[in-house]
């Protein structure tokens, strides 16, 4: 985990919630959408297919495992995962909860609308219930 350095962009536009065994978990600043981001703490990495197979396994354990927490806390009609680094070419999956009644449904949310920052309760809470959900993969 050597030489990790968060994207700049994934930085400003997010919060940390947490490590876990292989990936950092973010949270995105955006009040549309339940929306977190795991990132491999690897150096250098832009695609899945570039981690060994142990960190592959290991992050889509870490994603089943956030999807499967996304589920039982906000029952969502689609849970959307995506890994697309068009703008920011590191590594990164997105977890994102959509309803049918979102106001970017259903289309993808990408480019569809501004992001609306959260409040700093909003963030804290949302962060708080991922946090309680999936405690036990928190690297401590």
């Amino acid at each position: 985990m050597e030489n990790f350095t968060l994207h700049p962009q994934l930085q400003a536009d997010s919060f940390l919630v947490g490590n876990l065994a292989l990936s950092q978990l973010l949270m995105m600043n955006d009040n549309q959408y339940p929306w977190f981001v795991l990132v491999p703490r690897r150096h250098d990495v832009s695609e899945i297919y570039q981690l060994d197979t142990e960190d592959r396994s290991l992050l889509m354990a870490e994603s089943c495992m956030l999807a499967e927490a996304l589920q039982n806390i906000y029952s969502p009609d689609k849970l959307n995962i995506a890994a697309i680094g068009n703008l920011v070419p590191q590594l990164h999956i997105h977890h994102v909860v959509r309803y049918r009644t979102d106001k970017a449904w259903p289309a993808p949310i990408w480019g569809q609308y501004p992001p609306v920052a959260m409040t700093a309760e909003q963030a804290e809470s949302l962060m708080s219930e991922i946090k309680m959900s999936m405690s036990v993969y928190f690297l401590h």
